[in-house]
């Protein structure tokens, strides 16, 4: 794995295949904050830190076109939540740029995240000589976040399909996982708009120019 700005021996997996159901329905990062929507916002953040990217999503992918990226349902039936969005990650990037060996994978309502993410979660990963990373800030982990071995993409599919596995960290504690702290000021970089509060709010830190 390399460790430089760019890592494009490292997939990105853009995840927005959930329900959005505290935002109303819909796709909560279409929704638009300064000038711009908080995915395309976070896809101009996220480009230049990885390899290939995928955008992670179901239903139509036409309302996706605009961003000229690949679009992947979730190879796991009925909202599985944001596992089934690594495994979707992990099997695309396999059948599709098989040169990759790992995925980054990024939550799509934080639209304030690091541009050296990718960096910082691989240098964790390298210190700790662990399997996975992942992002933490003011001691809360954000295992959505990640950074994860595509060699564990049976390991995941089993979990999922044969035990039902949904919870990020339930699976996460089965392996060596590092983690990549970031400071929370000014502004958390994993705040998300999951709500239309916290939408105003991404609106109001924008607006100071604290982010």
């Amino acid at each position: 794995m390399t460790t430089d700005t760019a890592h494009r021996d490292i997939g990105g997996v853009l995840l927005a295949g959930g329900l959005s159901r505290r935002m109303g329905g819909g796709d909560k990062c279409l929704r638009p904050l300064g000038g711009q929507t908080i995915l395309e916002r976070i896809v101009a953040t996220v480009r230049p830190q990885v390899g290939p990217l995928v955008l992670n999503a179901n239903g139509d992918p036409a309302r996706f076109a605009h961003l000229h990226l690949p679009v992947a349902a979730d190879v796991v039936e009925g909202y599985a939540g944001p596992l089934a969005g690594v495994l979707t990650g992990m099997e695309w990037m396999r059948g599709t740029a098989p040169g990759v060996a790992w995925i980054a994978s990024f939550a799509t309502d934080a639209p304030f995240i690091p541009r050296d993410l990718v960096t910082r979660m691989a240098a964790a990963l390298e210190r700790e000589g662990a399997d996975l990373a992942c992002a933490r800030s003011g001691g809360q982990e954000h295992p959505v976040f990640g950074l994860w071995p595509i060699r564990l993409a049976g390991d995941l599919r089993r979990a999922m399909v044969e035990e039902g596995i949904r919870k990020v960290d339930a699976w996460t504690a089965r392996y060596r996982l590092a983690v990549a702290d970031f400071d929370v000021e000014p502004v958390d970089p994993f705040f998300n708009t999951n709500r239309p509060e916290d939408l105003a709010e991404a609106e109001r830190l924008l607006a100071s120019g604290r982010v």
